[in-house]
């Protein structure tokens, strides 16, 4: 690995034909108070003339700070995560996707989390979703929202459904590849919140601070360059979801057998049928009485009741 030898964050920007993005993304960089790091930018077969463009464009005295890597032909997206990785040596890492951004004062606090407590393995920012929509042939942000403002802490039990946190907001010890690895290069997709499982399977992540540091850009209505995955590459999630868990219930059933699966798979379905069920008795019970005179919204308050009841 090479970089600068005296960074203490290496970040990681993976982009592809997305010129203004990029530029965006290396200008909120260059805003960093915390001053330390070294960054790459891995081209992933993008037109490399148009990230030396975007190079060329940002103030005389920071465009060096940034190295590219390009590759001839597109090789996905976490082939370029594990490419940015080795491609640097600073001891903490994050992700910096190409159409995010991130408040001044982001690295500060992270960095100084992680001094705190050497046993921390990283640094978690509250995540703020910037909604954006095209204007004049521009992005400009019309609405923001706290990405999971419920969750106390990162947690594995919480990630099992879903990914709680997306790279922007997540910076962490170089250690954790080496003990768990490098990303999944063959997922087309979701391969941060494969990683971030194993991350979990350690222990639980707290977040640095109340206030969201870290701001994730999406557009509801961009398409090709211009989308967001999660949105533009929704049936790629979904498939790739079910490959990961798949992979993973093998993996168990290996070990373990098939004996706990079978049971929980009836009995689990099992479950749904008698509260689906008891929730088609109750609406009809309610619509009985109802129709019998009885006052609607004592019939209302109980149907409430008991969906409650059955939901939790």
């Amino acid at each position: 690995m090479e970089g600068m030898s005296d960074a203490r964050v290496a970040i990681v920007v993976r982009t592809q034909d997305r010129p203004a993005f990029l530029s965006r993304a290396l200008r909120s960089i260059l805003r960093q108070t915390f001053e330390a790091w070294e960054c790459v930018i891995v081209n992933d077969g993008g037109d490399a003339d148009a990230v030396a463009a975007v190079l060329d464009a940002l103030p005389e005295d920071g465009r060096d700070r940034f190295r590219v890597v390009s590759a001839d032909a597109p090789r996905g997206r976490w082939v370029s995560a594990n490419t940015g990785v080795l491609a640097t040596s600073a001891p903490l890492l994050v992700l910096h996707d190409d159409d995010d951004t991130w408040h001044p004062e982001f690295l500060r606090r992270a960095v100084a989390h992680l001094d705190a407590d050497p046993r921390r393995d990283a640094a978690l920012s509250r995540i703020e979703i910037v909604w954006e929509e095209k204007r004049d042939g521009e992005y400009v942000p019309v609405r923001r929202e706290v990405f999971q403002p419920e969750l106390g802490d990162a947690l594995l039990s919480d990630a099992l459904l879903f990914n709680r946190f997306v790279p922007i907001g997540f910076v962490y010890r170089r250690t954790l590849h080496e003990e768990l690895g490098l990303y999944d290069a063959e997922l087309p997709v979701v391969g941060d919140w494969a990683f971030n499982l194993r991350v979990l399977a350690r222990g639980p992540i707290p977040y640095f601070a109340e206030e969201p540091y870290a701001y994730w850009h999406q557009r509801a209505d961009g398409t090709g360059a211009d989308g967001n995955s999660v949105i533009s590459a929704r049936d790629a999630h979904a498939r790739t979801d079910a490959l990961v868990r798949d992979r993973a219930l093998r993996e168990y059933v290996d070990e373990h057998g098939m004996g706990l699966v079978l049971y929980l798979t009836k009995f689990i379905d099992r479950r749904f049928v008698e509260v689906e069920a008891g929730i088609r008795r109750e609406i009809a019970a309610t619509r009985d009485e109802i129709a019998r005179g009885g006052l609607a919204r004592r019939g209302l308050r109980r149907l409430r009741r008991t969906l409650l009841t059955r939901r939790a």
